[in-house]
């Protein structure tokens, strides 16, 4: 098999962590039982550009972790940083924007062309859902649907990252905080709830990215079409199972032979793409998923170079997004 290091790489899923995010990871990791790597605090985009050259990564998108802003503000000036990491290190980068928090939806009306005209973001990364508690809103909620109707007639790419959000129980057990045993469920609530709502095929232009291969997402799916038709979806089962399959899977925490083997037998091969993502996890925990990956796909190595890099360019290639070539104005916004 080809080493990864000779394998030009493209990583859908790498974070970005700006100077405060920093701080607050090493000053809250405990919150959700979660510790980010020390050796990777504070992040820099140097740092990233080791690890890349080490695994062999040509280009990274760059998106905040899942929750990480508030207000429009403060995530128009983490798109400007952002921006200003693509610009400094041409083809080494590039970037999901962020709206923010999707409640306040005027303001991530207003976002939307600043990050695609002024900073030529490729798409935008999302939360699976807004608030805590009773004030909790999933993307697929009748509120956000102004923002995915602009987000549609630009053909966007959205990234869907599942929130760090606790349950009402405590975490079972040290070693596993929120991002091991609830990150994933909150990623396939947000994906079933587009589903089943009629959202995937409302604002059918866009094109959806699941963090994590979707989490629990193919594993519950059968079950989502049988039931959510039995308790009034509008979809038929072969209808929602079909919405399903038009998702795009990060391998991001989530390389393993059975999650090859899964997607394959979904027919949906051609929409795996890998991730890393770092910095959230250390390089050995990377090469480790990295490693499970390449078993699953031992007898198949076009493939694995398909979802390492060939399926990630047609993607963006088929919404006329240019992951090398003409993103970035020439000046700064920061």
């Amino acid at each position: 098999m080809t080493s990864a290091t000779s394998i030009e790489r493209i990583d859908i899923h790498h974070h970005f962590f700006p100077p405060s995010l920093s701080r607050l990871k090493a000053a809250q990791s405990q919150g959700v039982g979660f510790r980010t790597p020390p050796e990777n605090l504070p992040w820099s985009a140097n740092l990233s550009l080791r690890v890349m050259d080490t695994l062999g990564i040509q280009l990274a998108v760059l998106s905040l972790p899942s929750g990480a802003l508030e207000t429009a503000d403060e995530a128009r000036k983490a798109n400007a940083m952002m921006h200003e990491i693509v610009r400094q290190h041409e083809n080494r980068f590039a970037f999901w924007g962020c709206l923010g928090d999707w409640r306040d939806v005027e303001g991530a009306l207003q976002l939307i062309p600043y990050v695609f005209d002024e900073l030529s973001a490729v798409g935008i990364a999302v939360s699976s859902s807004y608030g805590f508690g009773g004030e909790a809103r999933y993307i697929g909620d009748d509120l956000f649907d102004p923002i995915w109707s602009a987000l549609n007639a630009r053909n966007a790419i959205i990234f869907v990252h599942g929130t760090q959000t606790p349950s009402l129980t405590p975490i079972p057990h040290p070693t596993l905080g929120l991002p091991v045993t609830e990150v994933p469920h909150e990623t396939f609530k947000a994906a079933a709830q587009l589903v089943v709502s009629g959202k995937t095929r409302r604002f059918d232009r866009l094109a959806f990215v699941l963090a994590h291969m979707g989490g629990s997402t193919l594993a519950l799916a059968p079950r989502v079409a049988g039931l959510a038709r039995y308790m009034g979806a509008p979809l038929s089962e072969d209808e929602i199972l079909m919405e399903f399959r038009r998702y795009w899977w990060d391998t991001a925490l989530s390389g393993s032979s059975s999650a090859a083997c899964s997607a394959e037998g979904w027919g949906i091969g051609d929409h795996i793409l890998w991730g890393s993502d770092f910095p959230a996890v250390s390089l050995d925990t990377i090469r480790w998923f990295d490693s499970n990956l390449e078993k699953g796909y031992q007898t198949n190595p076009s493939q694995l170079e398909n979802i390492r890099r060939k399926n990630i360019l047609g993607l963006f290639e088929s919404r006329g997004v240019s992951l090398f070539t003409g993103r970035i104005p020439n000046r700064s916004l920061v």
